[in-house]
């Protein structure tokens, strides 16, 4: 463990949940929005489409655990290791109303990666925009010189990026495993109806045990490429 600034990391974690509130939103309003334009009004009326975080957030995996999650990995030690996972409540869709099913399969799992991409590209050009004016480059990661409007961008674009790339894994109940059930045979519903089944075991140690982590390096070094070389 080591020593914490606590006014430095309740205005760190202020800034994370914001972030986090906005992705989530975005993201499962996209689900709605897409669901409503092939036919199912489900979400629609529920009011789930809209950016409203009220209506996407999940008490447990919104709020509590990101933020433990964030203290635990700022306070280090054993329980540093946790991963900062969080998830939206999901959004209600009745695909027996959905016009020409496999489109609208492909379009409504799909639509919440998008929307979490356009939030990546926002938050990239905001941060481009201000390395122009002549915001360090090393100011920037450290978030020392102004840490509003330098450090949201820079935790959109990583949370957004992770969301984007953690929500395309295959497995159940993340968007991946449904995109990936558009384009495989009727012969693989059976072994999609068993993933489904421990998807969220898997999930859990697929997080737990680092890949993901070893997944997504790649993407983020190759992020942080475009920052300072494009």
């Amino acid at each position: 463990m080591h020593e914490v600034n606590f006014a430095i990391l309740i205005s760190h974690l202020v800034i994370y949940i914001v972030v986090l509130l906005l992705a989530v939103s975005v993201h499962e309003a996209g689900h709605a929005w897409m669901s409503y334009k092939f036919g199912d009004d489900t979400a629609y009326m529920l009011g789930r489409v809209t950016l409203n975080p009220v209506k996407h957030t999940d008490p447990i995996g919104t709020l509590l655990i990101p933020i433990m999650a964030f203290i635990f990995s700022a306070v280090g030690g054993l329980l540093g290791a946790i991963p900062l996972i969080g998830w939206g409540k999901p959004t209600p869709v009745n695909p027996r109303k959905w016009h020409r099913y496999r489109l609208a399969n492909f379009m409504v799992s799909i639509a919440g990666v998008l929307a979490n991409l356009i939030l990546l590209i926002v938050a990239f050009a905001i941060a481009k925009i201000m390395i122009w004016q002549g915001v360090d480059i090393q100011t920037f990661f450290s978030a020392e010189a102004n840490p509003f409007v330098i450090l949201i961008s820079y935790m959109m674009m990583m949370m957004n990026l992770s969301l984007f790339v953690f929500n395309l894994l295959p497995f159940p109940p993340l968007d991946g495993s449904k995109i990936l059930s558009t384009f495989l045979p009727e012969s693989f519903q059976p072994f999609l109806d068993l993933l489904e089944q421990y998807g969220f075991i898997i999930l859990l140690l697929f997080v737990y045990f680092g890949f993901f982590s070893a997944i997504i390096r790649p993407f983020q070094i190759g992020l942080i490429y475009l920052l300072v070389y494009l």
